[in-house]
């Protein structure tokens, strides 16, 4: 893996929040996530787009995915690392196994949903077929903050549509 240093995944992330905030701007939930190449070029970009699109499935990852897979014309993306500001869920866990991601790194846990190590560990269960390289906690507290300031700053009837 070439983002196998804890600097370069660190500044990888940087492209992940930067597509966060993105999402933020957007009135989506602030998720970042860039899909890089084995040579750490960067393949394709995704943020939330669940509200702007009204997509239950726009999750960042699923996202990216969709944009890095219609870019290669390949659904595998067997040389490619997802870096994402939040752990993924079951459904995103489900695409990144499914394009054989072999490796993910993220930064905020989310111990309500989370389905790469908190919750659920999908991404490493050896009943599967694919299992994935997953380092979790990269830059966990400023992806962390960006969620919890999204949701500070919602009012309580705007928070109901984000439930």
């Amino acid at each position: 893996m070439l983002l196998s240093s804890p600097e370069a995944q660190q500044a990888a992330m940087q492209f992940a929040l930067d597509a966060a905030e993105y999402a933020r701007e957007r009135g989506d939930v602030p998720v970042g996530a860039v899909i890089f190449d084995a040579a750490g070029q960067v393949v394709s970009t995704g943020w939330n787009t669940r509200e702007h699109d009204h997509d239950p499935t726009g999750h960042a990852e699923i996202v990216a995915i969709r944009n890095a897979s219609s870019r290669r014309q390949s659904w595998r993306l067997t040389d490619c690392t997802l870096v994402v500001t939040l752990e993924p869920c079951v459904m995103c866990a489900g695409a990144i196994l499914a394009a054989r991601i072999p490796t993910v790194i993220f930064g905020a846990w989310d111990e309500k949903a989370g389905a790469s190590g908190s919750v659920h560990d999908l991404l490493r269960d050896r009943r599967l077929n694919h299992r994935v390289e997953v380092i979790g906690g990269v830059r966990e507290t400023e992806c962390a903050t960006v969620l919890t300031e999204f949701f500070r700053n919602r009012s309580t009837e705007d928070l109901e549509d984000f439930r």
